[in-house]
């Protein structure tokens, strides 16, 4: 078999389409570094056999894969470990584009219907205490959908094993620190009417009485934030507004049913009510 031939950084530069930028900044991580380096000059060179691995380095750089994860997908022992590195890494594309996807079409939803709330679908409602199972926690706000089904799930399953049946859907209550400074305290709670003993995290709890006004958030939480927007402006309307954490009442989630149409969450606002509703 023939030698691979020399090519100058200038040719592999336009054989690869790279840069020499790129090319330079490749050898100095150690994620391409050249056949040869002349020790006077500095000048690189590469092989046309180094052209195939530049090549793929460009097709990963172009799907945004970091340099770290690139040197582990060609350095990976056996074809099933590099499959599998490149298999994460298109996993956590597609979430992204998932992402990405809800935020435009929620985007173009308020750019065709920038309107104003108003007040149609909110109630007032006062809900007395009530006995609970609940974990509760600080927890910062990057972390508080993990944070929920982990505690919601630890509740079930204590629930279960102790033959406490619920006695409502499942309901968080959300300190103002978590929103003002992205970090406070939650609360997770499902009510039961008997006293549950406490295990883990979950303990038995007392959920006190509320003046609230409520609004029915339906599907998923990519656009809760509207539904928080509207319940925000009718109390700020009505100069109802008091000083006490946010409550929700998961009525149907995931855990009901997969149909992401089907969910309801109602959010809840602390309010002062001068009058029966």
């Amino acid at each position: 078999m023939a030698a691979a031939a020399s090519l100058p950084i200038g040719d592999f530069s336009r054989a690869t389409h790279m840069s020499v930028k790129a090319l330079r900044y490749y050898h100095r991580v150690g994620l391409l570094e050249p056949a040869d380096v002349d020790r006077f000059t500095g000048h690189r060179r590469y092989t046309t056999a180094q052209i195939p691995t530049a090549q793929v380095i460009r097709r990963f750089r172009d799907l945004d894969m970091p340099v770290d994860e690139i040197r582990e997908v060609l350095a990976a022992p056996d074809v099933a470990v590099r499959n599998k590195l490149i298999a994460d890494h298109l996993s956590r594309l597609e979430a992204t584009l998932s992402r990405t996807q809800s935020a435009v079409a929620s985007l173009r939803d308020l750019l065709d219907e920038p309107a104003d709330p108003g007040e149609a679908g909110i109630s007032h409602r006062a809900v007395p205490e009530v006995p609970a199972a609940a974990v509760r926690s600080v927890v910062d706000m990057a972390d508080i959908g993990p944070w929920y089904h982990g505690a919601l799930g630890e509740l079930r399953a204590t629930l279960a094993a102790q033959r406490v049946a619920a006695d409502g859907p499942p309901g968080g209550v959300y300190a103002t620190a978590l929103f003002t400074q992205e970090r406070g305290e939650a609360t997770v709670f499902i009510p039961c009417a008997r006293t549950v003993r406490p295990v883990g995290r979950v303990s038995p709890v007392v959920v006190p009485s509320a003046e609230l006004a409520v609004i029915v958030h339906a599907g998923p939480e990519a656009d809760v934030d509207r539904s928080y927007g509207a319940l925000a402006a009718h109390v700020a309307r009505h100069a109802l507004g008091v000083d006490g954490p946010i409550r929700e009442y998961y009525v149907t989630s995931r855990d009901d049913t997969p149909e992401e149409s089907a969910w309801r969450t109602e959010i809840c606002w602390p309010i002062f009510r001068t009058a029966a509703a």
